[in-house]
Order: structure tokens, then C-alpha cells, then sequence
């Protein structure tokens, strides 16, 4: 394991190596930093798959000051379950990874932040700051360098827009949750004005790894378009369900769920990237190695990188309908688009499953997936019909059986 180490007590964290990283960066320049990332070629791995050392690039080189990063842990996409368990077993290398990259961007304050349903963790991780600034791992002059750097913990309130980068500042500075329009983009504007750094835990926990194995090294892990490790929420109906850690284009969809004990009855397809706004696929996917850049070429993406499994029982409607559910709900009604789009996606959905969908009803659902992917704010909006497309490609004869 590179990402899923249990090493949830600082003792165990030290004696494999921990903070190795940090005392070795605090020894570099910044700029040397984030070129080992970059040639790292690490991404994202909060869904959008942005490169890491391009976004550390662009809030070192903004003047304006303060400078603030942001631990990115209100993970509420259904099916989604990888930070929670990395945040479980691992805390101290995503804190890490949080430390080192504030040093290489020039930040002096972070932001840990947890969604709410994450409390008791959020408690624990709270623990786990206090105790690094006894040991000096935190605060003023970390191992006697210049650098000074202090984290705050905050809890999320529940709302799924939170885990939009915008929007969560607006949280962390006591506004409600809405998502801001870009540009300006938070790595020049972020929190309170000021340039930004936002990353995924898992992300923010790779960057020890590259730093203590250097950054061409790391990008031999995997193939080209997708380097290092990735953590993998795999559910549904799958015999052992669970996270797993694969290099990235080591193992394809339909390897990582026979590792995961295989499918528990017969196969019918998967939800691949989050289980709002990822795409259903059928069983031509499951050659399809799990990469970023394999997964671009087939139209899709790993988005949170989790893998819902289904078997026949799954009836596509119902699973859309549900989907449709969620997206009305947590829309947070800023833009019209949105706040509308997704209730008339319930509704025509939810007709439809009641056995009273027309082929008019087909057109009017591709009409809204058309205007929410052009006028909403957020990805929350653009991505809302990202299912049913998916679906209706892959799934085409199935779901038009209903139809009259």
C-alpha cells in the first residue's frame, strides 16, 4: 500500500518514515517543490482530475498575500467512500502532504474541511493537529526552518454543493454554501480575496510520496496519462465491497471487481465516477484500464473513482429516478437553470417510472440535459444529466421499452 497505510497513531507514522518528506522539502526551494510534481504528473483526485503542480504553480506566483490552502474532505458524492477510509487509517500523511504544499505555494494558514457526516473523524483529526503542533510539526519554525504554517479544522453543515471548491470557501467564511462564477479563480481570489490552493486528501496524501520518491519516479508508476496510485470506492452488487488502491492503467474495470470478490449474481453494468453525476456503463466497459486518459478516449471519466456495480436486478429507470431525487434536493438554487432543470428532470423521470412516459417526454428530458450543461453556474448543474445520457447510450433499448 502507498495511499492506505494503517498508521493511525503518530508513533507508527514516525517509524515508517513519516514526515520524512516534510523535513526533506523544507530543504528545497518551492519552485524545486512543484517541479517535482509536475513531473510527478499528478491529477486531482477529487473528480476533476486538474494537475496538481499546474495549481500550486499558479497560487505561488500571485503576489497578493495572505495565501491559504484548503483540505478538501466533504466528500458527499453516493457511492463515494475512499476519503473517509484514507482519513480513517492515514490522517497523518494527507496532514503531510497539506504541510508541505502550503510550504511550496507560500501559505502560513489551512483549512481542514470535513463534511458533517464526517464528525466523529472530524474530531479526531482535530486531535491529531493539536499534537502536531506540540511536536513541533506544526506552528512556528516547523523543524526549526523559517516556515510558520497552523491548520484550522472545520465541519461542513451537510450540503453536497460544499464539495464544490467555491463554494466551500463561502462556507469556511460563514456564507452560505453557493458557488461562485469563474473567473477570477480561486487560485488569484479564493478565500477572503486572497489566492487559493484547493486539493482532495487523497490528493494533498500523494505528495509525501513524490516528494521521498521524486517525482520521475513516481510518474513510472502506472503508464503515460495516469501516474501513481488511486484509491477505488467499490459497492453495490459486488461480493466484497470496499476500497482498494490500484496504480493507475494497472488493473481495468472489470479486474478491479474481481478482485473485489466479483459479481454477486448476474452482470448487468456499472455507475463509474460518482453516483450523481457518473456514467452508466454496460459490460463493453469492463476492458477499459482504469486511467485517466483511457477513460477520456471512451467518452468517460473516473470522476471520484468510485465503481457502483449492478446486476439484473437493477432496473436503469428506478436507478436514474433516484439519481434525479438526490439532484433536486441538494441543487442549492442559486442559478435558475439548475434550481429548475433538476425538478423538471424529478418529474419527467419519475412519470416515466410510473409507466405514463411518451417518446415527447424522451425529447423534453434531452432538452433539459442541453440548457443545464450550457447556463448552470456550477458542475453540479452541467453534470446533473451526466447519468441518463450515459444511460440512454448504453442502456438505449431498455430504457425506450417503457416508452410509448
Amino acid at each position: 500500500m502507498i495511499l492506505l497505510n494503517d498508521a493511525r497513531n503518530i508513533e507508527d507514522y514516525l517509524e515508517n518514515g513519516g514526515f520524512k518528506a516534510l523535513r526533506r522539502a523544507l530543504e528545497f526551494e518551492q519552485d524545486e517543490i512543484i517541479s517535482e510534481v509536475e513531473s510527478a504528473g499528478l491529477v486531482g483526485r477529487g473528480g476533476a482530475a486538474f494537475p496538481t503542480g499546474l495549481k500550486m504553480k499558479f497560487v505561488k506566483n500571485e503576489k497578493n498575500t495572505p495565501k491559504y490552502i484548503i483540505a478538501n474532505a466533504d466528500e458527499g458524492e453516493p457511492g463515494t467512500f475512499k476519503d473517509r477510509g484514507l482519513m480513517e487509517k492515514n490522517p497523518y500523511q494527507i496532514l503531510e502532504g497539506m504541510i508541505i504544499s502550503a510550504y511550496a505555494v507560500g501559505a502560513k494558514k489551512g483549512f481542514f474541511y470535513i463534511r458533517y457526516e464526517y464528525r466523529e473523524i472530524a474530531e479526531k483529526i482535530k486531535n491529531k493537529v493539536k499534537e502536531l503542533h506540540r511536536l513541533g510539526i506544526l506552528g512556528n519554525n516547523i523543524y526549526g526552518s523559517k516556515f510558520s504554517f497552523d491548520i484550522e479544522v472545520v465541519l461542513g453543515a451537510g450540503a453536497y454543493i460544499c464539495g464544490e471548491a467555491t463554494a466551500l470557501m463561502e462556507s469556511i467564511e460563514g456564507k452560505r454554501g453557493y458557488p461562485r462564477i469563474k473567473p477570477p479563480h480561486s487560485t488569484q481570489r479564493g478565500l477572503w480575496g486572497k489566492p487559493t490552493l484547493t486539493n482532495n486528501v487523497e490528493t494533498l496524501a500523494n505528495i509525501p510520496v513524490i516528494i521521498n520518491m521524486g517525482g520521475e519516479k513516481y510518474h513510472k508508476l502506472g503508464k503515460e496519462g495516469c501516474s501513481g496510485p488511486q484509491l477505488f470506492s467499490i459497492s453495490g452488487f459486488v461480493k466484497r465491497p470496499g476500497i482498494y488502491e490500484y496504480i493507475l492503467g494497472e488493473k481495468t474495470i472489470g479486474e478491479a471487481i474481481e478482485l473485489a470478490g466479483g459479481v454477486d449474481g448476474n452482470f448487468k453494468g456499472v455507475m463509474l465516477g460518482g453516483g450523481a453525476s457518473g456514467y452508466i456503463l454496460n459490460r463493453d466497459y469492463l476492458d477499459m484500464p482504469l486511467c485517466f486518459s483511457d477513460a477520456k478516449k471512451r467518452g468517460v471519466a473516473l470522476g471520484t473513482g468510485d465503481i457502483i456495480v449492478l446486476n439484473e436486478s437493477v432496473r436503469i429507470w428506478d436507478m436514474l429516478l433516484n439519481i434525479a431525487k438526490f439532484f433536486e434536493h441538494e441543487s442549492c438554487g442559486q442559478c435558475f437553470p439548475c434550481r429548475y432543470g433538476t425538478r423538471r428532470m424529478r418529474e419527467i423521470i419519475e412519470k416515466i417510472v410510473n409507466g405514463k412516459g411518451t417518446s415527447e417526454d424522451i425529447k423534453k428530458l434531452n432538452a433539459t440535459a442541453r440548457a443545464m450543461k450550457i447556463a448552470s453556474l456550477c458542475p453540479l448543474g452541467k453534470s446533473a444529466m451526466t447519468a441518463y445520457e450515459s444511460a440512454m447510450k448504453n442502456f438505449h433499448d431498455e430504457l425506450m421499452e417503457v416508452i410509448k
